[in-house]
């Protein structure tokens, strides 16, 4: 069940909605779940979440840009997705800049294997990282 709650919470994060999937990353391993256990659900719930974000850029082009450029992060994130293209997904992992990056990447019409690659890859990087912290 908390493998679960993990899963949800990690997606949830990496949408619109403004949870921090690291506090429950580090929650799951000081309630003792196995490090493969919180590594796994983490981070395929924000892959997941940001696989979603990406089609949604993609399919609903014109009602995400108008929605990006409504916000000073999105305004900011389309300036650099067009400046850098792929270069933008390094900069995925990040807290609050992070999500809005791969919804422009779908706005892009980044290829969808890069992106998964290297958005997908950070992100588990960045739990590990997080893991190796605490």
């Amino acid at each position: 069940m908390q493998e679960i709650a993990l899963f949800l919470w990690a997606f949830l994060a990496a949408t619109i909605f403004p949870f921090s999937s690291e506090v429950a990353f580090v929650a799951a391993l000081a309630n003792d779940m196995p490090f493969i256990n919180a590594m796994f659900f983490a981070s395929s719930g924000n892959i997941l979440a940001i696989i979603l974000n990406y089609w949604f850029g993609y399919w609903l082009y014109e009602k995400t840009r108008t929605k990006l450029a409504a916000s000073k992060v999105g305004r900011k994130s389309l300036t650099y997705g067009h400046q850098y293209g792929y270069f933008i997904l390094f900069f995925s992992w990040l807290p609050i800049l992070g999500d809005p990056l791969t919804l422009v990447a779908g706005v892009l019409r980044l290829r969808f294997v890069w992106f998964v690659i290297i958005a997908g890859s950070l992100r588990v990087v960045r739990y590990y990282f997080i893991a190796q912290i605490i």
